[in-house]
Parts: structure tokens; C-alpha cells; sequence
């Protein structure tokens, strides 16, 4: 076997304390923040010469993190933030929550906007897509039973 884990997916966003905060309010932890900038680090990212503020959420339990990258050089040259759902490419992240309801609320109040409705996957799941800080698409899940 190649793939020991999945170790995280990284975001690029504008406002890292935004969305810090948000994805705190949906039950991640801050795990550390630091500047990353270097000819190493351009080396792996083949940017060249950058500079990029991160922050690294960690999901309860530690099995997964989510990587919020704030690109102070260079600049940031695409925006996906408002593609639809079946856009080609990397789109979205999914959440397994306990009480969907409860915490879309919550989220609602942070100002996420739901995409469409909750629904309900037969008798296993109850779904739904939010809009959470800049325009990024979240999944949330319910696990039913």
C-alpha cells in the first residue's frame, strides 16, 4: 500500500482570521499558525520566491486537518470561490456533524449561506451545502441511525 493517510486539504482564502474563526465555530481546533517563506518552500510549490501565512485546523480526534493558506507573495491569480458544484477540479470539503440543524444554525449566524436544502439520503444521511467565509463551498453530513 502507497497511502498511509490523507494528511490534509489546504484552502486559499483572503482573511485568515475569518476563516480561522469560522471553521472553529464548526468544531476545528487551531492546531498552529506560522509565516512560510523560503527557496525551499517555493521549491515545492514551484511559486518561486513566496511568502504564505497558514494555519493549520484540526478536526476532533486529530484524524484530519484542514490547511488555511494566505498568500502575501506572490499574489493570488485564480478565484473558485463561486464556482458551482459541479465545477471541474478540487471544489469542496465535506464535514460529518452530529445535528446538522444545530449547527447550520450556528454557521447561519457567522454568516454562511446554504446552497440549496437540507435533505435526507434514504434512511442514512441528511446533507446539505453551505457558503462559508468568502464564498467557500462546505459540505456538511449527518449520519442517520
Amino acid at each position: 500500500m502507497t497511502v498511509r493517510r490523507m494528511d490534509n486539504v489546504g484552502i486559499v482564502v483572503e482573511s485568515l482570521d475569518a476563516a480561522i474563526s469560522f471553521f472553529a465555530e464548526l468544531g476545528l481546533e487551531l492546531e498552529g499558525r506560522a509565516t512560510i517563506e523560503g527557496e525551499w518552500a517555493g521549491r515545492v510549490t514551484g511559486l518561486g520566491d513566496q511568502r504564505v501565512e497558514i494555519a493549520m485546523m484540526r478536526t476532533p480526534g486529530g484524524h484530519s486537518r484542514l490547511e488555511l493558506s494566505r498568500f502575501l507573495s506572490p499574489p493570488v491569480v485564480a478565484d473558485h470561490r463561486n464556482a458551482p458544484v459541479n465545477a471541474l477540479g478540487y471544489l469542496r470539503v465535506m464535514f460529518t456533524v452530529e445535528d446538522i440543524d444545530e449547527t447550520l444554525a450556528r454557521l447561519l449566524k457567522c454568516g454562511a449561506q446554504l446552497v440549496g436544502e437540507v435533505v435526507q439520503y434514504e434512511d442514512a444521511y441528511r446533507l446539505c451545502y453551505i457558503r462559508g467565509p468568502e464564498g467557500l463551498l462546505i459540505g456538511l453530513a449527518q449520519e442517520l441511525g
